[in-house]
């Protein structure tokens, strides 16, 4: 992998009405011409998103959006929808606004959200070289403010060193291994290379933990699960933890001390992503799915269907034998706007998405009650890993032990 994925990527929105300037912005902070510029108003449709390293801020990604005030017709509407995903899950916001016109109550509607949600912002104020009304002088008090011709690409470097000034106040997601691994030790990864995996590659998740355990000087050592007995016995030391693909919980199980140290790549991304307490607090609820009930399968990208493939074969032919069976499922690629036709939610790791819009989906299925886990907590439990497999994660463990109780019926 040579580029930082954008799922682990700074995320930098511009926000504002229609014509007020964000695409000729984007390019001039890209220094390319990425967004299509246009008098016309609604040129921008879909969210435009590029990347480009910015000093203390690192990777990040600048998405051009479609202007909030697009609402004149069914497609208007869908595009709002979309910008207005994007300003949810953002890390930093750039509201752009015309200089030269006074706020709109839309505009002033905006401002008070982000203000509410604490999101870092900047205003940029564009068409700078027509002056500036005294309406816009009073907006949005505690925001700085860029002014930015676009023309001429004045105060585009002041914008750019505004952001990065930002690098201490943007909330950046852990690493899979913070607070789990010290300097020096040793960790086992078993990592099948099953018809789903990328040809000639690995998936995101392992590349990430391989990445990790090299940034914080600890040894390692990999292998598939059918060479794990005789990598596990090579070993001179025992490893501080083992990490595996939950698909193969079982195997791994069979074969290292009931004593040693082990959860999944998917578990380590259910805390790095989300929020491992519901996603384990989910799992009480599993015996509240009615008969006839909708499970909802979330993941977070696209990818080749394989005949066993974990979220349309596997988990739900396991849900059917250790939960019940009279239930249907529903795969989609991001939160429906009904939840209420859902019992149950269950999420992929979440490799391909960010911390934010994880949380958001989190939030969502709070608000409306709907419980939901991840794909390692679930196969975990499917197949007796819990509470063993949350031993790395004293808070969590606990909060299994609590509803659990340890019960052979809880583990399943």
């Amino acid at each position: 992998m040579l580029n930082t994925p954008l799922a682990e990527q700074i995320g930098i929105v511009l926000y504002g009405l229609r014509n007020s300037g964000k695409s000729s912005l984007v390019n001039n902070m890209l220094e390319a011409e990425i967004s299509i510029v246009s008098d016309r108003p609604g040129t921008t449709t879909d969210p435009v998103v590029r990347s480009i390293e910015m000093g203390p801020l690192g990777p990040v990604s600048v998405t051009d959006t479609a202007g909030f005030d697009d609402d004149e017709d069914e497609l208007g509407a869908l595009r709002v929808r979309r910008t207005n995903l994007r300003l949810e899950t953002a890390d930093i916001v750039l509201f752009v606004t015309p200089a030269d016109a006074p706020p709109t109550p839309a505009e002033e509607a905006v401002i008070a959200r982000l203000a509410e949600k604490k999101k870092p912002a900047l205003i940029v104020f564009t068409f700078a070289d027509r002056g500036i009304c005294d309406e816009k002088r009073r907006f949005a008090p505690h925001y700085r403010k860029i002014h930015v011709d676009n023309l001429s690409r004045r105060g585009i470097a002041d914008l750019n060193a505004a952001l990065q000034s930002f690098s201490d106040l943007v909330e950046r997601e852990i690493t899979p291994l913070e607070g789990l691994v010290q300097a020096g030790e040793s960790i086992l990864l078993v990592t099948p290379i099953d018809n789903s995996a990328p040809k000639a590659r690995m998936i995101l998740p392992q590349v990430e933990v391989i990445r990790d355990i090299l940034d914080k000087d600890c040894f390692m050592s990999v292998t598939k699960e059918f060479q794990l007995a005789a990598c596990y016995a090579s070993l001179k030391d025992r490893p501080s933890l083992v990490i595996t693909d939950s698909q193969a919980f079982s195997e791994v199980s069979a074969v290292i001390p009931e004593d040693q140290l082990l959860t999944s790549f998917s578990i380590l991304f259910a805390r790095k992503k989300g929020d491992l307490a519901y996603f384990v607090e989910g799992l009480r609820r599993l015996r509240d799915v009615p008969a006839g009930g909708k499970i909802l399968i979330l993941e977070s990208c696209k990818h080749h269907r394989v005949d066993d493939d974990i979220g349309t074969v596997k988990i739900p032919n396991l849900f059917r034998k250790k939960v019940r069976a009279d239930v249907s499922f529903e795969l989609l690629q991001d939160v429906p706007e009904r939840l209420s036709d859902y019992a149950f939610v269950i999420n992929c790791a979440g490799c391909m998405t960010t911390h934010n819009n994880m949380m958001r989906r989190i939030a969502l299925f709070r608000e409306v009650g709907l419980a939901g886990t991840n794909y390692g907590l679930f196969l975990a439990w499917a197949k007796g890993l819990l509470p063993r497999a949350l031993e790395p994660f004293p808070l969590e463990h606990a909060l299994y032990n609590s509803f659990a109780g340890g019960s052979d019926d809880a583990r399943r």
